[in-house]
């Protein structure tokens, strides 16, 4: 077989997406910002990498610089904001700690979205998908779409149609009424088709989800991929894709940057690749993982005729998590790449090929991870939440993003939160 089918062929999934999040999450804290255009910019309040439904009309693109639609910000009044992702990510985890009190089997597949599993559930699903809706509106003011159907691929339709038609809950399992549906979905619309494959399904014809749901077998596997054809099984409502239990692990972890002003000191890079790799062991300590490779890489800017970008790797052989060690390997590292003279704009450490924390090494010879105070420690650290700061970190202050316009971390520091 091409792919093994789910045992479930009658499963019932729901996808729960957050209603454009970011602009949520500020709006949760600052009334004054609903219904109004707000954009979220990038790390160095460089280019817009989210936007309210009212941005969107005015034409503001994902990824757009600032500078292109600036003028725009006076004449319509546009609500302009640095990225807090220490607020996002805290919402995030409220609101999948209130989607749990409706699923025991939940897949959290991103910061705002999550599947739920709704097997064996004598219920009316549509009223229930509405019920979720308002629960977690009540519980964290953030605004969620609901669809409900068969399979992931079918559930993103129905989450994208009570997102776009403003229904808030919508069910697809009559088939009948779940083809009237694809047939006004464009493939372009359609999770794993993107631009490139939509593009060229038009010119042969296929132009809706339906007219792809109704296409040979055959014709797909020749001329797409298996990836598609799983696609197509499951718009036909036989699942291909399993419910993963909880977060599941990433293979990889990074952080990258660009920079607000060039560095040219070897010091002050140092700096901030110290700092990327202490915010990356955290996230991968989160998971419970350690990394056996380390990749620290610099470039900079691709518009210079003088552009320099190169990378040099690393290897632990029994996988390391504590970060004094990660960031002695890094400085190792960036000697070995850094050139005298570049003015480098981005910078970025990649930790690698991971594996479990808690697994004791078979090799006797590859050395041991850190010791029980060293976990504990890291322990510490975590919980603090990026209130620490390691020596070497010092010195990037303020040298990374501008983010003039961040909110306060509402939520997560004491010194921030909100006063009434």
């Amino acid at each position: 077989m091409l792919f093994e089918l789910s045992s479930r062929d009658q499963s019932t999934l729901a996808l729960v997406d957050c209603n454009n999040f970011y602009a949520s999450c500020e709006r949760v804290f600052n009334p004054k910002l609903r219904n109004k255009p707000v954009v979220v910019l990038s790390n160095n309040d460089g280019c817009a990498i989210a936007r309210s439904r009212e941005a969107k009309a005015l034409g503001i693109a994902m990824g757009q610089p600032f500078f292109e639609w600036e003028k725009l910000v006076a004449l319509h009044g546009i609500q302009v904001l640095s990225a807090n992702f220490a607020l996002y990510g805290d919402m995030s985890r409220r609101v999948m700690e209130v989607l749990k009190e409706f699923s025991p089997e939940i897949e959290i597949y991103s910061i705002d979205e999550a599947f739920l599993s709704l097997d064996r559930m004598d219920i009316d699903l549509e009223e229930y998908g509405h019920r979720i809706k308002q629960r977690v509106y009540q519980c964290t003011g953030i605004p969620v779409s609901v669809g409900i159907s068969r399979t992931k691929t079918l559930a993103k339709v129905a989450n994208h149609l009570a997102k776009d038609k403003s229904l808030g809950s919508l069910c697809l399992l009559d088939e009948t009424a779940t083809d009237r549906w694809l047939a006004v979905i464009p493939t372009q619309e359609l999770w794993g088709i993107g631009r490139k494959k939509s593009a060229w399904l038009a010119g042969q014809g296929v132009l809706n989800a339906l007219q792809l749901k109704n296409a040979p077998d055959a014709w797909v596997r020749e001329h797409l991929s298996v990836m598609t054809l799983r696609t197509v099984y499951e718009l036909r409502g036989i699942p291909c894709q399993a419910l993963e239990d909880g977060a599941s692990s990433k293979k990889s972890v990074a952080t990258t940057r660009s920079f607000a002003e060039a560095v040219t000191d070897k010091g002050e890079l140092g700096s901030l690749v110290a700092s990327f790799v202490a915010m990356a062991a955290e996230k991968m300590r989160a998971q419970g993982s350690a990394a056996r490779v380390i990749q620290v890489f610099v470039q900079s800017s691709p518009f210079r005729s003088d552009y320099y970008s190169n990378s040099a790797v690393g290897k632990v052989p029994y996988g390391e998590g504590y970060t004094p060690r990660l960031m002695a390997m890094t400085r190792g590292l960036l000697g070995r790449i850094f050139r005298p003279g570049v003015a480098y704009k981005r910078a970025g450490v990649i930790l690698m090929d991971l594996v479990r924390a808690d697994i004791e090494v078979s090799d006797l010879f590859a050395g041991r991870r850190y010791n029980e105070r060293e976990a504990r420690l890291m322990a510490v650290v975590d919980r603090l939440e990026g209130d620490v700061c390691w020596g070497p970190e010092l010195l990037a202050w303020g040298t990374v993003g501008r983010q003039e316009k961040r909110t306060p971390k509402f939520t997560t520091r004491w010194q921030e939160v909100l006063r009434v």
